[in-house]
């Protein structure tokens, strides 16, 4: 058996914090900057074209960064975002009585802070809409988009008592190579290219408001943005369905075949679906195996050997082939460098 956690075991490109870690690189002088990503675990094969970056390398260096730059954004915006100040919005939006209106103290906070963008909230066609909106030429950065949606996603996930489901999510940035990571941060369809970046949520489904405490609160902030950065959920695409899947089965099972019939359909069926959100069966059982030998090199403690087997494949030189193709590394070289 794979036994894991498929999402929270998800890696995401390089590219996909590329231009979080030039913003970086614009706040920090070279030594603070090259402490930073030595202390999380981003190194040269991390930083290559072909890299991955796991959960745990984003919660950290988000950590690391925030404190240490004396900004919780991290330079993403024109303006820095002082310490203390997402406690201040959870301690907002915490007061709210209902969802949409924890949504509109969240555009208002954030209205008040930024100079280069403002949030507008529309509640029509029975779709509540959070839209991010530039004041005039602001640069766009894919990370600060995704990050702060997220964030407004986490947030009400925060208050719901659990993952709240995201009708539609927009981005103002074209189809990135990388598409599929944003399917692990979103449970929802995804749009690029679009007008504005944006995120909808269907006001009748919201539900209440659970009461939070102080406790809860620094929880969350201690945690950040672990416990919200990824999502949880594993029903808004096929793609994700097949992955939880193919990470609680053994890859003996872990066939096309076998897979849609435990899904209730045909192989031609799931490869239309797959095909739909973009993927295919291979790509999705690759990415598996891919985050799950990332995980077991990372921790050091099985050979590359035991981590080939316990992946599904014959031999070591077939894994060796494939981790090279995936990550640009070979397994033994990405180790030296992540442990």
């Amino acid at each position: 058996m794979t036994n894991v956690t498929p999402t929270i075991l998800s890696t995401v490109s390089s590219q996909f914090v590329d231009d979080w870690l030039a913003a970086l690189r614009a706040l920090c002088p070279e030594a603070q900057m090259a402490s930073l990503l030595s202390r999380s675990g981003l190194n040269a094969d991390t930083r290559s074209p072909n890299g991955r970056v796991t959960l745990d390398q984003i919660v950290c260096l988000y950590q690391l960064a925030a404190v240490e730059t004396g900004d919780e954004m991290m330079g993403l915006w024109s303006r820095p975002v002082r310490p203390r100040a997402l406690q201040h919005l959870l301690t907002t939006v915490r007061e709210a009585t209902s969802l949409a209106s924890a949504l509109y103290r969240f555009s208002t906070f954030w209205n008040l802070l930024l100079d280069d963008y403002q949030f507008d909230l529309d509640d029509a066609d029975n779709m509540l809409v959070l839209t991010l909106k530039p004041r005039g030429a602001a640069q766009v950065l894919r990370f600060v988009n995704m990050l702060i949606l997220k964030l407004a996603h986490g947030l009400m996930s925060w208050l719901a008592g659990h993952e709240v489901s995201v009708r539609g999510v927009d981005f103002v940035f074209d189809h990135p190579d990388f598409d599929q990571d944003y399917a692990v941060i979103f449970p929802a369809p995804l749009r690029f290219g679009q007008g504005a970046t944006a995120i909808s949520f269907d006001p009748n489904a919201l539900g209440p408001v659970q009461a939070r405490s102080t406790s809860d609160l620094d929880r969350f902030l201690q945690n950040a943005p672990r416990d919200w950065i990824f999502t949880s959920s594993r029903e808004h695409t096929q793609s994700l369905r097949v992955r939880t899947y193919l990470g609680q089965t053994g890859w003996g099972a872990a066939t096309l075949t076998q897979t849609a019939s435990a899904m209730h359909m045909t192989p031609r069926t799931l490869i239309r679906r797959l095909h739909a959100d973009g993927t295919s069966f291979q790509a999705i059982k690759d990415a598996l195996r891919r985050d799950i030998a990332i995980r077991d090199l990372q921790a050091g403690r099985k050979s590359v050997e035991a981590i080939a087997h316990d992946v599904g494949f014959s031999s070591a030189a077939n894994f060796h082939r494939a981790f090279q193709r995936w990550t640009g590394s070979t397994p033994s070289s990405y180790r030296r460098t992540n442990i």
